[in-house]
């Protein structure tokens, strides 16, 4: 049990380090001295740093995949209103950070996926399930009727991806809420009124 907890306290002191200064800049004497865990364990968990940093994103994945399922799978709310709520989250959590993190995936994904072929494929994985989500949202909206039904879901949750992990990036370079917020109007005010993407 001791084991698991120490693992556990690593790998949230590794997040937190990684996040805020960047995979290749966190090193791991830095992650035990705040851990509080003696110098030399680190193998002890992890077979390497590269291991250490698939697991930070498995317990991420795992952590913001519960974030989700509440959201995207309340019954209080419609799809849309569903989808607001995602935003809504993404915003306080920048707010939270003083606009100083963004999205620790989106962030790995800048750093490691042209240098790692283990690291870009892990990553992807994760944003094709968070897609998923987007996805699924989105063909409830397009059954209860609040978007066109010519919708390409698909397509349209892949730009939302896209889209909103570069507002986060922008958001952080200019220290403001204002991309974020500038990318959920249009996406809401044209995008999902039926201008663009329709199906081919």
């Amino acid at each position: 049990m001791k084991t698991h907890a120490t693992r556990d306290k690593l790998i949230e002191i590794g997040a937190d380090l990684i996040a805020e200064q960047g995979f290749n800049a966190t090193g791991i004497n830095a992650v035990l001295s705040r851990a509080g865990v003696p110098k030399g364990s680190f193998y002890h968990y992890f077979s390497s740093k590269e291991d250490f940093g698939l697991a930070v994103i498995d317990a991420f994945a795992e952590q913001y995949d519960a974030r989700l399922t509440a959201i995207f799978e309340a019954s209080d709310a419609s799809p849309l209103e569903r989808l607001r709520r995602y935003f809504a989250a993404g915003k306080a959590d920048m707010l939270s950070c003083d606009h100083a993190r963004g999205c620790l995936i989106g962030n790995l994904g800048q750093e490691l996926s042209a240098r790692s072929e283990v690291f870009r494929a892990r990553l992807d994985q994760v944003f094709r399930a968070w897609e998923r989500r987007l996805v699924a949202c989105l063909e409830e909206a397009r059954s209860a009727g609040e978007v066109p039904e010519d919708l390409d879901t698909e397509a349209l949750a892949g730009f939302i991806m896209a889209g909103w992990e570069g507002a986060i990036l922008r958001a952080k370079t200019v220290k403001s809420l204002a991309p974020m917020e500038c990318f959920e109007a249009i996406l809401f005010r044209q995008v999902l009124s039926g201008e663009l993407p329709v199906a081919s």
